[in-house]
């Protein structure tokens, strides 16, 4: 033990999070903020200390992209690349800020100041372009702030010292409905609840016929029930309630949202099902890109105890125990699935489980869990505040109550509007100032998107669901250009773990860059057919099955965008042969047929 002397400085870390191995993605977070980057004398002691074998927590420190086994540089400077952020400049941007510091994406600079590249949609799309440096987001980038971040750089001043603007983010709430519009102290939903009984409120939420408002649909009162009634498991006889606030789908920020205005009412949903189900344990599950919440949140569940909201004896309820810890993720789209979410709070890979069995029976350490996500949950506390037939007379009879969209792209005023169910997408549309629009994708890269003919459709269950995102192209957009950054999404957030999607993803990417340079032919273009009948059969997830959404839409309702990049309807190879000959022509004088190819 004495090689580890020099690696004492985790020992506060692991003491906090009791060397318990299920925090290990927590641990190593706090860990690199120590140097930047985890050495692998840290990685050997973490395993020692917490009796995992070594490639367990390399393996966890390799999967998530906001953790490092090299040093990436004193400023890690990651510039959003969400198809929003393109369309607003993001890419000169980034070739401006490269050029001033004389540095290449994706390397660390020479003397390890800085290191550039870009990540995946921050959740700031109604205020890119965006970027992370540090973990710390920053908004509205120009080339004026650019220039002036590439000083701050070079001139090695901490972050704490840069102006202050930069760091504003805005809620840009549009328009409000019962829920962004409701008035409620905190704490009246968990009353409201207390004195309805566990039976009333899965009752009110049963009437009410709340769906997760995370893209799916499931009826939230079953999977509460189901959690209810599964038995627990071992010595930990403890039933979970975990709040997915991993919204990473592009397009998508209306949780932001409620984390930093409305955590209140989503820790009161939480306490309401922890409650309903007999729960005494929630957990945040926070996206790395909103670690500029942590210490907010952290205050606010410090307040709520100090005032009997949170711990033993709830609102003075003898038997009722609960509290709320937050963990904060390290950069993985994929852990927006419950299954992988479970597994990276377990401490591992966030890679999606085979399910059966459900989280509900063996969700988190095993144990009965409900994972919803923060909206859901933000739903759930009015329901217990105002009751389930109130909720149930918003909306459509299939889809009750209202829903919050994340409206971004070609629009004169992106931001948050909360509409009942039901909306029509042409009434979105009228109202954020799309005039010239020609395409809307809606919930995000994994869902749909809509051509002009189809505005008249409803956000609806039984239409058009969404988990939020409104996304706004406008007629001198290049639709091509934008399911091609779709399919560079999913390449990079593949877990990997199976085939048909780690491989699949990469050749759609490929193929739509062939396409791109020129090169493509319709043979190309088959080729990405098939592979998605392939991956949508075989993946082992949601990433890989819908990886090909965005290319199937816009062939079928934008192929003009595509036959204008085609080159021929044969194969054409992407890798001219004669040409890469012609340096070699050039140094020795020939240019007779034999020093061609094909001739």
């Amino acid at each position: 033990m004495d090689d580890f002397k020099h690696c004492a400085y985790l020992d506060p870390i692991l003491t906090r999070f009791e060397n318990r191995s299920d925090y290990l993605v927590q641990i190593l977070r706090e860990a690199q903020d120590c140097f930047g980057y985890l050495h692998q004398d840290a990685i050997d002691y973490l395993a020692t200390k917490l009796n995992l074998p070594r490639a367990r927590v390399e393996g966890a420190a390799s999967f998530y992209s906001f953790l490092h086994l090299q040093p990436p540089g004193r400023y890690r400077v990651l510039f959003s690349d969400n198809i929003t952020d393109r369309m607003l400049g993001n890419q000169a941007l980034m070739e401006r800020f490269c050029r001033n510091l004389w540095v290449e994406p994706g390397k660390p600079a020479e003397d390890g100041l800085v290191s550039v590249d870009f990540t995946s949609c921050t959740g700031m799309c109604d205020q890119g372009p965006a970027l992370l440096v540090n973990g710390h987001v920053l908004t509205r980038m120009s080339v004026e702030r650019v220039d002036r971040i590439s000083e701050l750089i070079r001139g090695k001043v901490a972050l704490t010292d840069w102006p202050h603007e930069y760091f504003v983010v805005a809620d840009n709430i549009r328009r409000r409905d019962v829920l962004l519009g409701g008035d409620w102290q905190a704490g009246e939903p968990i009353r409201a609840a207390l004195a309805r009984g566990a039976d009333g409120v899965l009752a009110e939420m049963k009437l009410s016929n709340l769906r997760g408002r995370g893209g799916a649909g499931f009826t939230t009162a079953v999977k509460w029930e189901s959690a209810r009634l599964a038995p627990c498991q071992g010595e930990r006889a403890e039933r979970y309630i975990v709040c997915n606030a991993d919204e990473g789908e592009p397009g998508t920020f209306k949780d932001r949202v409620l984390l930093n205005s409305y955590a209140d009412l989503l820790f009161d949903g939480m306490t309401v099902a922890g409650f309903a189900v007999g729960a005494t344990k929630g957990l945040v599950y926070l996206r790395g890109e909103y670690r500029y919440l942590l210490p907010k949140l952290l205050a606010n569940l410090e307040r709520r105890r100090i005032d009997g909201l949170l711990g033993t004896t709830v609102c003075g309820q003898v038997g009722f125990d609960f509290d709320i810890e937050i963990h904060l993720g390290a950069g993985a789209y994929v852990c927006g699935e419950e299954t992988a979410l479970i597994e990276s709070l377990e401490g591992k890979r966030g890679v999606p489980r085979v399910r059966p069995p459900f989280p509900v029976t063996r969700g988190y350490l095993g144990q009965p869990t409900v994972v919803n996500n923060v909206e859901t949950l933000c739903k759930a506390a009015t329901i217990a505040l105002n009751g389930g037939a109130w909720f149930a007379g918003l909306g459509t009879k299939q889809s009750t109550g209202t829903k919050l969209i994340s409206v971004s792209g070609d629009v004169e005023v992106p931001g948050i509007y909360e509409y009942p169910f039901g909306v029509s997408v042409d009434r979105v549309l009228n109202d954020c100032g799309a005039g010239n629009a020609q395409a809307v994708q809606i919930s995000g890269a994994s869902g749909v998107c809509l051509a002009v003919h189809e505005f008249g459709r409803r956000i609806a269950f039984e239409d058009v669901p969404t988990a939020g995102a409104f996304m706004v192209f406008g007629a001198h957009r290049d639709m091509f250009e934008v399911a091609r950054n779709f399919s560079h999404f999913f390449a990079h957030e593949s877990c990997g773990f199976c085939t048909p999607c780690r491989v699949g993803t990469a050749l759609v990417a490929k193929l739509m860059d062939k396409v791109a340079s020129g090169s493509g032919s319709q043979y190309d273009i088959n080729e990405i057919v098939s592979l998605q009948r392939v991956m949508q059969a075989a993946s082992h997830c949601g990433l890989g099955q819908a990886a090909c959404n965005p290319v199937m839409d816009t062939l079928q309702k934008f192929r003009p965008a595509y036959e204008r990049h085609l080159r021929a309807l044969d194969f054409e190879p992407s890798f001219d042969l004669d040409e890469s000959l012609a340096t070699s022509r050039q140094l020795t004088g020939r240019d007779d047929s034999g020093a061609h190819f094909g001739q």
